[in-house]
């Protein structure tokens, strides 16, 4: 019995790819860039928008708004071709790069918003203990208030740091790479 090579690789290839779409929720992004990304993954070369729109059935919008969305992840490329005015694109190779951009990009937005909405509450908080009229039982309130706020700014401080650790890739000092990935 003779093996259909082909159709081997298009399903294990198929398999991977409905993975990644079905789990690519992790990182914010919707099944069909997902799809997407993965289909770009298998690609010998990098491709186009209508490329990628013939490869999935889908139109150049929606192939445009997914590559707009992978390029601002830094998990897809925009290449240069010779010969041609079209933009392409190919997939960002290194996962683990893939991941600390696209997590220390989240992590450091959510650390920075809710850092500056902490910082804001405590100064609002000292501002009304340090009047002199305010009732015990309100001021035993707001210095419990600063005091939980300031350790919610300890974690935010540490986060930030962890952030650090990602980004100048030091994590894989304590957590290394697996032996041969790129």
């Amino acid at each position: 019995m003779e093996k259909n090579y082909e159709q081997i690789i298009k399903k294990a290839r198929e398999r991977v790819i409905d993975s990644i779409a079905r789990n690519i929720d992790l990182y914010g992004i919707t099944m069909s860039i997902g799809h997407l990304y993965g289909t770009l993954l298998f690609q010998d070369k990098p491709m186009s928008l209508d490329e990628m729109g013939e490869a999935l059935g889908m139109s150049k919008t929606s192939m445009s708004t997914g590559v707009r969305t992978l390029l601002d992840l830094n998990m897809v490329n925009k290449v240069w071709m010779k010969g041609t005015r079209k933009d392409y694109y190919e997939v960002e190779q290194d996962w683990y790069q893939n991941f600390i951009d696209y997590f220390s990009i989240k992590w450091r937005k959510g650390v920075d918003d809710n850092v500056q909405a902490l910082r804001k509450s405590v100064r609002e908080l000292e501002e009304l203990a340090a009047q002199e009229d305010l009732p015990e039982e309100i001021r035993l309130n707001v210095e419990r208030d600063i005091e939980k706020i300031n350790n919610a700014l300890l974690y935010y401080n540490w986060l930030g740091r962890l952030i650090d650790t990602f980004e100048s890739h030091k994590i894989f000092e304590f957590v290394p790479k697996e032996p041969g990935a790129h």
